[in-house]
């Protein structure tokens, strides 16, 4: 048991905090949690001492147990990131995950390559490609989520407008970069792509939805000057809505934050949470919407100078959710959790694990399933990476 305590030091609150052991594979990190309807499964990247990467997956047993690791896809060719890192979804029994291929001897230069195992097939599909452009440029920032009964959807940051070859956070050599989103079916063929922001932030990550009225993607948006705040668009009536600004957090910021926000949603309920820091006051937010992402309400604002950032979002129903953050207390750093609801009503920020305040630690991951709430991280010792996971019974985050 660990004594956590909430934002209102008056309200300490015990929690019992489950450790999932986890297959012991050297060096294993950046991982990737996805909940379907009835099974939990992550993927993760371990590296060898020379250039290959190799992908990995995994899902809990009726013991609540990882399973054996299986190998999805290995390489020495990739792009490597730990912000921009292979995920894996599944739908009908298909399973969907990417990796990042380099293109060109370019740091910056890589395209995305799909992987899909058909249900019940033990071969995989491998290198599969989502953008139609042949350009030496950057693409990356994938997400991936379920859409229809025989497709998935996908958006992702796009540079074939910016010439590639650099990549300064700041500015590009030719255009600015993009975003853009497809539907690729169970096979892993892409059956339409389309322009969705033809400028945003370099390297902050997507995230996508769906809604009873469709997808939407959500994204950190560039303004002509320099602002970088948080923009939704959405797919309504087989067209897509000019990109709107969720919140008008006027963040000027020069270079790319990497930082990008989360969402999820159930019916017309969407929940998403993002990290910024308009002159300079570090500020996570979360917002609820209930009209599948046209209007949002007041954000719960959690402001620190220790803030870090890199969020994640979950519902456990349509009105509550469950959100973690990072944040630096002092000389240690700590993945945080809390229940939310859509009254804008926070409950005891619950400590999960310390973590790594640095890039080594990636993205914490959440998810929910069966009245269980899981994370997953990467935790760093010395050299050494190795993924993390645990859960924590939902009733923990009601108040």
């Amino acid at each position: 048991f660990f004594l956590v305590w909430s934002c209102k030091p008056s309200e300490p609150k015990l929690i019992e905090l489950e450790i999932i052991p986890f297959p012991k594979l050297e060096n294993a990190a950046m991982p990737s949690l996805f909940a379907s309807d009835s099974n939990l499964y992550i993927s993760w990247v371990t590296m060898g001492n020379d250039t290959t990467s190799e992908l990995y997956y995994s899902n809990l047993d009726s013991q609540e147990q990882w399973t054996t690791p299986q190998l999805i896809n290995r390489g020495s060719n990739w792009f490597v990131n730990w912000a921009d890192f292979p995920a894996l979804v599944e739908n009908q029994g298909v399973l969907l995950s990417h990796i990042l291929q380099k293109s060109s001897p370019e740091t910056f230069s890589y395209d995305v390559k799909l992987q899909v195992l058909p249900k019940g097939a033990s071969q995989w599909s491998l290198n599969l490609p989502l953008h139609q452009d042949s350009t030496l440029t950057e693409h990356g920032f994938v997400s991936m989520v379920p859409y229809t009964a025989t497709s998935f959807f996908t958006s992702w940051l796009d540079g074939r407008e910016t010439g590639g070859g650099g990549h300064d956070h700041a500015a590009h050599a030719g255009g600015p970069m993009s975003i853009r989103a497809a539907e690729v079916d169970l096979n892993g063929k892409v059956l339409w792509d389309e322009l969705l922001d033809a400028k945003t932030c370099d390297c902050c990550q997507t995230s996508s939805a769906i809604t009873d009225l469709g997808p939407v993607v959500v994204y950190r948006n560039r303004s002509d000057r320099e602002i970088r705040d948080i923009a939704i668009t959405r797919l309504l009536d087989g067209k897509w809505t000019e990109p709107a600004i969720i919140h008008p957090d006027g963040w000027e910021i020069s270079g790319c934050p990497v930082n990008g926000p989360k969402v999820v949603a159930k019916g017309s309920n969407l929940l998403i949470g993002w990290f910024t820091a308009p002159k300079g006051i570090q500020q996570v937010k979360f917002a609820f919407s209930t009209d599948a992402g046209a209007s949002f309400g007041i954000p719960v604002v959690i402001e620190s100078t220790g803030l870090i950032g890199r969020v994640d979002v979950a519902l456990l129903n349509e009105d509550w959710g469950v959100v973690s953050w990072m944040e630096t207390k002092g000389d240690q750093t700590f993945l945080y959790a809390a229940g939310i609801d859509q009254t804008g009503e926070m409950g005891a920020a619950l400590q999960i694990s310390a973590v790594d305040p640095s890039r080594k630690s990636g993205f914490p991951q959440l998810e929910v399933l069966a009245g269980q709430v899981y994370f997953a991280w990467t935790e760093v010792v010395g050299e050494v990476k190795n993924v993390r996971t645990a859960r924590i019974p939902q009733e923990a985050f009601l108040f």
